[in-house]
Protein backbone atom coordinates (compact mmCIF):
# COMPACT_ATOMS: atom_id res chain seq x y z
CA UNK A 1 0.00 0.00 0.00
CA UNK A 2 1.37 3.44 -0.99
CA UNK A 3 0.52 4.93 2.41
CA UNK A 4 2.86 2.47 4.12
CA UNK A 5 5.69 3.52 1.79
CA UNK A 6 5.05 7.24 2.31
CA UNK A 7 4.32 7.25 6.06
CA UNK A 8 7.86 6.21 7.03
CA UNK A 9 9.61 9.34 5.66
CA UNK A 10 6.87 11.59 7.09
CA UNK A 11 7.32 10.03 10.53
CA UNK A 12 11.11 10.37 10.24
CA UNK A 13 10.79 14.04 9.28
CA UNK A 14 8.50 14.69 12.25
CA UNK A 15 10.84 12.95 14.69
CA UNK A 16 13.80 14.95 13.34
CA UNK A 17 12.16 18.01 14.94
CA UNK A 18 13.32 20.52 12.35
CA UNK A 19 11.68 23.91 11.86
CA UNK A 20 9.42 22.50 9.09
CA UNK A 21 8.91 18.79 8.51
CA UNK A 22 7.86 19.35 4.89
CA UNK A 23 11.05 21.36 4.24
CA UNK A 24 12.96 18.40 5.68
CA UNK A 25 11.16 16.06 3.28
CA UNK A 26 11.68 18.42 0.34
CA UNK A 27 15.42 18.78 0.94
CA UNK A 28 15.91 15.04 1.40
CA UNK A 29 13.86 14.26 -1.72
CA UNK A 30 15.76 16.88 -3.72
CA UNK A 31 19.16 15.47 -2.72
CA UNK A 32 17.98 11.98 -3.64
CA UNK A 33 16.71 13.09 -7.05
CA UNK A 34 20.02 14.83 -7.84
CA UNK A 35 21.93 11.67 -6.97
CA UNK A 36 19.54 9.55 -9.02
CA UNK A 37 19.64 11.88 -12.02
CA UNK A 38 23.43 11.67 -12.14
CA UNK A 39 23.53 7.94 -11.37
CA UNK A 40 21.11 5.23 -12.38
CA UNK A 41 18.72 7.55 -14.24
CA UNK A 42 21.40 8.43 -16.79
CA UNK A 43 21.00 4.94 -18.24
CA UNK A 44 17.18 4.66 -17.91
CA UNK A 45 15.73 5.34 -21.40
CA UNK A 46 12.34 6.62 -20.18
CA UNK A 47 13.80 9.11 -17.72
CA UNK A 48 16.52 10.13 -20.16
CA UNK A 49 13.89 10.94 -22.80
CA UNK A 50 11.94 13.07 -20.30
CA UNK A 51 15.13 14.85 -19.27
CA UNK A 52 15.94 15.58 -22.91
CA UNK A 53 12.50 17.14 -23.38
CA UNK A 54 12.08 19.01 -20.08
CA UNK A 55 15.65 19.90 -19.17
CA UNK A 56 16.85 20.95 -15.73
CA UNK A 57 16.46 24.36 -14.08
CA UNK A 58 19.39 26.59 -13.09
CA UNK A 59 19.13 25.78 -9.36
CA UNK A 60 19.30 22.03 -9.97
CA UNK A 61 22.02 22.43 -12.58
CA UNK A 62 24.05 24.12 -9.85
CA UNK A 63 23.41 21.26 -7.44
CA UNK A 64 24.41 18.70 -10.07
CA UNK A 65 27.62 20.57 -10.83
CA UNK A 66 28.47 20.78 -7.13
CA UNK A 67 27.90 17.02 -6.86
CA UNK A 68 31.11 16.53 -8.83
CA UNK A 69 29.86 13.82 -11.21
CA UNK A 70 30.93 15.66 -14.35
CA UNK A 71 30.52 12.66 -16.67
CA UNK A 72 26.92 11.99 -15.59
CA UNK A 73 26.15 15.71 -15.87
CA UNK A 74 27.74 15.92 -19.32
CA UNK A 75 25.81 12.89 -20.60
CA UNK A 76 22.50 14.42 -19.53
CA UNK A 77 23.26 17.83 -20.99
CA UNK A 78 24.67 16.43 -24.25
CA UNK A 79 21.44 14.74 -25.32
CA UNK A 80 19.29 17.57 -23.90
CA UNK A 81 21.26 20.11 -25.94
CA UNK A 82 20.71 17.96 -29.05
CA UNK A 83 16.95 18.05 -28.39
CA UNK A 84 16.99 21.84 -27.95
CA UNK A 85 19.00 22.28 -31.17
CA UNK A 86 16.28 20.42 -33.11
CA UNK A 87 13.64 22.78 -31.71
CA UNK A 88 15.79 25.84 -32.43
CA UNK A 89 16.26 24.66 -35.99
CA UNK A 90 12.48 24.55 -36.45
CA UNK A 91 12.09 28.01 -34.93
CA UNK A 92 14.75 29.38 -37.26
CA UNK A 93 13.08 27.83 -40.29
CA UNK A 94 9.67 29.25 -39.37
CA UNK A 95 11.19 32.67 -38.69
CA UNK A 96 13.02 32.73 -42.03
CA UNK A 97 9.78 31.91 -43.86
CA UNK A 98 7.88 34.65 -42.04
CA UNK A 99 5.61 32.28 -40.14
CA UNK A 100 6.92 33.43 -36.73
CA UNK A 101 7.66 37.06 -37.49
CA UNK A 102 6.04 38.19 -34.22
CA UNK A 103 8.98 38.78 -31.87
CA UNK A 104 6.81 38.46 -28.76
CA UNK A 105 5.54 35.06 -29.87
CA UNK A 106 9.03 33.89 -30.76
CA UNK A 107 10.37 35.08 -27.38
CA UNK A 108 7.65 33.03 -25.67
CA UNK A 109 8.68 29.92 -27.56
CA UNK A 110 12.33 30.48 -26.65
CA UNK A 111 11.44 30.88 -22.98
CA UNK A 112 9.47 27.65 -23.16
CA UNK A 113 12.71 25.82 -24.03
CA UNK A 114 14.01 26.54 -20.51
CA UNK A 115 10.82 26.83 -18.46
CA UNK A 116 10.52 23.27 -17.11
CA UNK A 117 12.69 20.97 -14.99
CA UNK A 118 12.41 17.21 -14.58
CA UNK A 119 13.87 17.40 -11.05
CA UNK A 120 11.38 20.08 -9.96
CA UNK A 121 8.44 18.19 -11.42
CA UNK A 122 9.49 14.90 -9.82
CA UNK A 123 9.95 16.57 -6.43
CA UNK A 124 6.54 18.27 -6.74
CA UNK A 125 4.92 14.89 -7.38
CA UNK A 126 6.55 13.44 -4.25
CA UNK A 127 5.63 16.48 -2.15
CA UNK A 128 1.95 16.28 -3.11
CA UNK A 129 1.95 12.69 -1.83
CA UNK A 130 3.71 13.70 1.38
CA UNK A 131 1.18 16.48 2.01
CA UNK A 132 -1.64 13.98 1.48
CA UNK A 133 0.09 11.43 3.74
CA UNK A 134 0.64 13.98 6.52
CA UNK A 135 -3.05 14.84 6.50
CA UNK A 136 -3.95 11.14 6.44
CA UNK A 137 -1.73 10.46 9.48
CA UNK A 138 -3.07 13.50 11.34
CA UNK A 139 -6.62 12.29 10.69
CA UNK A 140 -6.12 8.58 11.51
CA UNK A 141 -3.16 8.22 13.89
CA UNK A 142 -3.60 9.75 17.40
CA UNK A 143 0.12 9.39 18.14
CA UNK A 144 1.09 11.33 15.01
CA UNK A 145 -1.54 13.98 15.75
CA UNK A 146 -0.20 14.47 19.28
CA UNK A 147 3.43 14.73 18.11
CA UNK A 148 2.51 17.13 15.30
CA UNK A 149 0.66 19.34 17.79
CA UNK A 150 3.85 19.54 19.87
CA UNK A 151 6.17 20.02 16.89
CA UNK A 152 7.72 23.11 15.30
CA UNK A 153 4.99 23.01 12.66
CA UNK A 154 5.75 24.09 9.12
CA UNK A 155 6.88 27.18 7.22
CA UNK A 156 4.42 29.65 5.66
CA UNK A 157 4.53 28.16 2.11
CA UNK A 158 3.98 24.63 3.39
CA UNK A 159 1.26 25.76 5.79
CA UNK A 160 -0.54 27.14 2.73
CA UNK A 161 -0.08 23.82 0.89
CA UNK A 162 -1.45 21.83 3.83
CA UNK A 163 -4.44 24.09 4.44
CA UNK A 164 -5.30 24.04 0.74
CA UNK A 165 -5.02 20.23 0.58
CA UNK A 166 -7.09 19.87 3.76
CA UNK A 167 -10.09 21.22 1.83
CA UNK A 168 -10.09 18.01 -0.17
CA UNK A 169 -8.90 15.44 2.36
CA UNK A 170 -10.57 16.48 5.65
CA UNK A 171 -14.18 17.01 6.64
CA UNK A 172 -15.48 20.42 7.75
CA UNK A 173 -14.79 19.94 11.47
CA UNK A 174 -11.33 18.51 10.83
CA UNK A 175 -10.47 21.36 8.45
CA UNK A 176 -11.25 23.96 11.10
CA UNK A 177 -9.22 22.12 13.74
CA UNK A 178 -6.26 21.52 11.43
CA UNK A 179 -6.22 25.10 10.10
CA UNK A 180 -6.28 26.55 13.60
CA UNK A 181 -3.44 24.23 14.64
CA UNK A 182 -1.27 25.16 11.63
CA UNK A 183 -1.78 28.88 12.20
CA UNK A 184 -1.16 28.60 15.97
CA UNK A 185 2.09 26.67 15.45
CA UNK A 186 3.21 29.07 12.74
CA UNK A 187 2.43 32.20 14.77
CA UNK A 188 3.92 30.95 18.03
CA UNK A 189 7.18 29.73 16.50
CA UNK A 190 7.61 32.78 14.27
CA UNK A 191 7.03 35.01 17.30
CA UNK A 192 9.78 33.09 19.11
CA UNK A 193 12.08 33.41 16.10
CA UNK A 194 11.44 37.14 15.86
CA UNK A 195 12.13 37.60 19.57
CA UNK A 196 15.48 35.83 19.18
CA UNK A 197 16.23 37.82 16.02
CA UNK A 198 15.54 41.06 17.83
CA UNK A 199 17.94 40.06 20.60
CA UNK A 200 20.53 39.13 17.95
CA UNK A 201 20.42 42.72 16.65
CA UNK A 202 20.66 44.14 20.19
CA UNK A 203 23.75 42.05 20.93
CA UNK A 204 25.70 44.35 18.60
CA UNK A 205 25.12 47.21 20.99
CA UNK A 206 28.26 47.58 23.11
CA UNK A 207 26.08 47.69 26.25
CA UNK A 208 25.04 44.06 25.63
CA UNK A 209 28.47 42.77 24.67
CA UNK A 210 28.95 40.75 27.87
CA UNK A 211 25.42 39.31 27.88
CA UNK A 212 24.51 35.85 26.62
CA UNK A 213 23.48 35.29 23.01
CA UNK A 214 20.72 33.05 24.43
CA UNK A 215 19.00 31.30 21.50
CA UNK A 216 19.71 33.98 18.91
CA UNK A 217 22.80 32.80 17.02
CA UNK A 218 20.77 31.03 14.31
CA UNK A 219 17.75 33.36 14.49
CA UNK A 220 18.32 34.72 10.96
CA UNK A 221 18.23 31.23 9.46
CA UNK A 222 15.19 30.14 11.47
CA UNK A 223 13.21 33.29 10.69
CA UNK A 224 13.94 33.29 6.95
CA UNK A 225 13.28 29.56 6.62
CA UNK A 226 9.96 29.87 8.42
CA UNK A 227 8.93 32.83 6.27
CA UNK A 228 10.02 31.43 2.90
CA UNK A 229 10.79 27.74 3.30
CA UNK A 230 14.25 26.24 3.76
CA UNK A 231 16.97 28.22 2.00
CA UNK A 232 19.52 29.07 4.71
CA UNK A 233 21.67 27.22 7.22
CA UNK A 234 22.23 23.55 7.95
CA UNK A 235 20.78 20.92 5.64
CA UNK A 236 17.39 20.25 7.29
CA UNK A 237 17.68 16.47 7.35
CA UNK A 238 21.18 16.31 8.82
CA UNK A 239 21.90 16.87 12.48
CA UNK A 240 24.36 19.76 12.99
CA UNK A 241 27.93 18.61 13.61
CA UNK A 242 29.09 19.23 17.16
Amino acid sequence: MQYQIDTIPVWEALEYQGSCLLCTLHAKTEAGEIERALGSSVMEPGIRVRTNVLGICAAHQRMMFQNGNRLGHALLMDTHAEEVLKKLEKLKARSWHGRDADGKQLAGKLRALSSRCIVCETINTHMKRYVHTLLYLWKTDPKFKKQFCGSNGVCIPHAADLIEASQKHLNARQRVEFTELCLDLLYNHLAEDEKDLNWFTQKFDYKNKSKSWENSKNAIERTVNRLRGYCLGNVPYEKPKK
